[in-house]
């Protein structure tokens, strides 16, 4: 849930002692994260490492990260100052371990489901464009309320928390769900579930921030209508794969050599232990054993790694003539005659 403090209450601004909810849910990410098949989504899982760190501000962060007073969403040092770092911090930061545990064990449920769904760009892309949307809507929503004579209510109210997110990505997940949803005693449709659950916190929880919840409502709402008009992926999701493929080209490079290497062979010294290949499917230059399989260079009669005699017309007779007309070799043949060309 989203939490707001009025002007004269920013004095309270500050973390309560832990209650011991953050390992209940390092358990719960650990449960889905972990159990076998598991898709693992990537960008939710930075989500909510980014909100935990922030929160907990373990050694050098303390000293990085700006404090909780000087990012808490504030509409009017937002648009008569220009205060943007309010506008986009302010949702990654928790007043307490209550705030941080709700709010993740949301996005947690949220974020796996339309990630795995959507895929990792497009879901970042829409987090991104949500963040924004509901961000923006409760600004205006503010500044609007001042003309109908409500000043200190809401524009001057400093607010902190993922939640205006975490509703707008609640009317994405139920647009287009059929399914009923048990919420406080009350059987109601997926898709007003927001609805009902902006109305109950507020009632159940006064302190938070209805605008922002609303804001996060409408963004959500506008993002689908946004969708909707314009097919195909947005430009955010198109820079956010490009960066991806970027990043992760060298590596699927690599894979891809090492799956050729795997398929043609086993690569060992200068030649190639395959399979048994006629002549013509041995590479010009090389000549293949009949009996381990290993390419060898022409310049060579005897094979490399189990030194059989290479099987052309002439050597061959001879060969056979000396060996009593048989030119296979047993397995106990083969393992001597490579130890004895290891111990040369």
């Amino acid at each position: 849930m989203g939490a707001g403090m009025s002007r004269g209450r920013r004095r309270g601004f500050g973390l309560e002692a832990s209650r011991g909810m953050l390992p209940l849910l390092a358990l719960q990410v650990l449960m889905e994260y972990g159990r076998a098949g598991a898709s693992r989504p990537p960008v939710t899982a930075a989500l909510l490492a980014a909100n935990t760190l922030i929160y907990l501000r373990p050694g050098a962060l303390h000293e990085i990260l700006p404090s909780l007073a000087r990012v808490s969403f504030n509409p009017q040092l937002i648009i008569e100052y220009g205060d943007w770092v309010r506008f986009f911090l302010s949702p990654f930061y928790h007043l307490s371990e209550s705030h941080l545990f709700y709010n993740m064990t949301s996005l947690l449920w949220k974020g796996i489901q339309l990630e795995t769904s959507m895929g990792s760009a497009e879901f970042a892309s829409m987090v991104a464009a949500l963040l924004a949307l509901s961000q923006g809507m409760t600004l205006l929503m503010s500044k609007g309320l001042i003309f109908l004579g409500d000043y200190t209510a809401y524009y001057d109210q400093y607010a902190v928390g993922f939640s205006g997110v975490l509703f707008a990505m609640k009317v994405v997940l139920n647009a287009w769900s059929d399914d009923f949803v048990y919420l406080h005693g009350m059987v109601i449709p997926a898709k007003y579930a927001a609805w009902a659950e902006l109305i109950l916190i507020q009632v159940f929880i006064p302190g938070t921030s209805f605008l922002g919840h609303l804001g996060g409502i409408l963004a959500g709402l506008v993002y689908l209508w946004l969708k909707r008009s314009f097919n195909g992926q947005d430009p955010f999701t198109l820079v956010v794969s490009s960066i991806t493929k970027i990043v992760t080209w060298p590596l699927k490079f690599a894979q891809k050599l090492l799956r050729s290497a795997t398929s043609q062979g086993r690569i060992t010294g200068r030649g190639r232990v395959g399979r048994r290949a006629s002549a013509r499917e041995t590479p010009r230059g090389l000549w293949r054993c009949s009996t381990c399989t290993y390419d060898n260079s022409i310049a060579t009669d005897i094979c490399e790694m189990c030194s059989t005699a290479r099987e052309d017309r002439s050597f061959s007779q001879r060969q056979n003539h000396q060996s009593g007309g048989s030119d296979e070799l047993s397995v106990d043949d083969i393992r001597r005659r490579r130890l004895q060309r290891f111990d040369r």
